[in-house]
């Protein structure tokens, strides 16, 4: 086990996947590798503000899709973009179909071309319409997808960090975290996750959690495994890119699933 105290998990956590006034204090694998594990954990955070946020407009009387909006603008500011950033890049790296070094090249440019913006629309709107049609039904399960569906995109990033999947570049976030997770570690987490996941699904009378976990998985893991054949690794822009399947897929489930 790794003797990295949990508090510089967290703080790595939070410092690198949020825009919260979180100070890093160590920048190791150790740190890196405990950081990646407690990534769930700032999904919790992330999705209860998403949910409080969107709970609070209906309250004041609110319509569902402005609730919505708001819900899916949340993760996005406590990120600063980040992920949907990276959605974007990985978009236009993957529809760019150039080879590699040319492909990681076109993803580190400041500008977002026509499948990033694309990808970007039709993921969004996917959320949106989600949200709205669950806060429409219940305003409990709209708040529950937002959690579960934050929970599920962070624990996406625990599992694509984990030891045997390489960085495709040797600098920036991604060769950071690449690979610093032991897979028994992020396959124990995994199931945890979804374990907690059926048993609050249970509680609350939602058989869809366990499996919209399940199925944000394995959408994260095809893309994982596609832009490992097109760029030999993963980047930064690539994790943000599985945060937004995992997160969209989780949804999509939900909404479907009752």
């Amino acid at each position: 086990m790794s003797k990295t105290p949990p508090l510089d998990g967290l703080r790595f956590a939070f410092g690198t996947l949020t825009v919260l006034p979180v100070r890093v204090t160590r920048w190791d694998r150790e740190a890196a590798r405990a950081g990646m594990m407690a990534a769930p954990v700032v999904g919790v955070v992330v999705g209860g503000c998403a949910a409080g946020l969107g709970l609070l407009l209906l309250f004041l009387g609110a319509g569902a899709l402005l609730a919505a909006v708001a819900t899916v603008a949340v993760p996005a500011v406590l990120t600063r973009g980040l992920h949907l950033d990276g959605l974007a890049d990985t978009a236009d790296g993957l529809g760019s179909g150039k080879p590699a070094e040319d492909a990681l090249r076109i993803m580190k440019q400041s500008d977002i071309g026509p499948f990033g913006v694309l990808s970007l629309v039709f993921v969004l709107l996917a959320q949106v319409a989600v949200l709205a049609q669950l806060y429409d039904d219940s305003r409990a399960r709209g708040a529950a997808a937002a959690i579960v569906s934050a929970v599920a995109s962070r624990l996406a990033l625990t599992w694509a960090a984990r030891a045997g999947v390489p960085a495709a570049r040797p600098e920036g976030l991604g060769a950071a975290v690449a690979g610093v997770v032991p897979v028994r570690w992020a396959l124990g987490l995994v199931l945890g996750v979804v374990v907690v996941g059926w048993a609050c699904g249970v509680g609350l009378g939602t058989e869809g959690i366990a499996p919209a976990v399940v199925v944000a998985l394995v959408a994260a893991e095809v893309l994982l495994r596609h832009c490992r054949r097109r760029f030999g690794g993963v980047t930064g822009d690539v994790f943000g890119g599985l945060a937004e399947t995992a997160a969209t897929a989780a949804l999509v489930v939900l909404s479907v699933g009752g």
